[in-house]
């Protein structure tokens, strides 16, 4: 009895090294691709999906450029006209009263800033307010909307001297337009 089982034994490891090894295929995994399955599996098949976090570059504002009656200018994602102030330094506003705020809301973001069509993303960047928020800058310099404009392509704060400096419509080239 025990050298039948011997044989039958001998026969099935036969047979599996025949059926791993028989293929004509130079592609060793060609079994394992087979159409036709041959036995069940033992476990449940492992898939692996992609992660679902978003990048942090997802989040943040897309500038882009959109017409105007100065010519070409730097707006928002819904067409909102963009400003410099010139009474700031560097990338620090100085536009951090309530009153400046509300009439020349920064423009803010909660990830990096997007370069929409005509912008450089190279002058893209952003600066922390003293209020914690994170501003767009462009060019070096921080970026706001004027609280009248509220058409797509309304320039009217342009030129407005006011909280001790004039401001001014932003060009794609990060220039004031005068």
């Amino acid at each position: 009895m025990f050298s039948k089982l011997v044989i039958a034994g001998g026969l099935m490891a036969a047979a599996l090294t025949f059926a791993a090894c028989g293929s004509s295929s130079a592609d060793p995994y060609a079994a394992a691709t087979s159409p036709t399955p041959t036995a069940a599996p033992t476990a449940a098949p492992v898939y692996v999906t992609p992660s679902a976090v978003a990048s942090p570059q997802a989040n943040g504002i897309a500038i882009k450029v959109g017409s105007s009656k100065l010519g070409e200018i730097l707006v928002g994602p819904s067409g909102r006209t963009i400003y410099l102030f010139l009474a700031d330094s560097g990338t620090s506003s100085s536009c951090n009263s309530a009153s400046c705020v509300q009439n020349w809301p920064p423009v803010l973001t909660k990830g990096a800033p997007q370069a929409g069509s005509g912008v450089s993303a190279s002058l893209l960047g952003t600066t922390t307010r003293k209020d914690g928020t994170t501003e767009v800058t462009y060019a070096g310099h921080p970026l706001y909307y004027f609280i009248a404009d509220n058409q797509v392509g309304q320039v009217s704060g342009q030129g407005i001297d006011a909280f001790g400096a004039p401001w001014y419509v932003v060009s794609p080239s990060g220039m004031q337009i005068s």
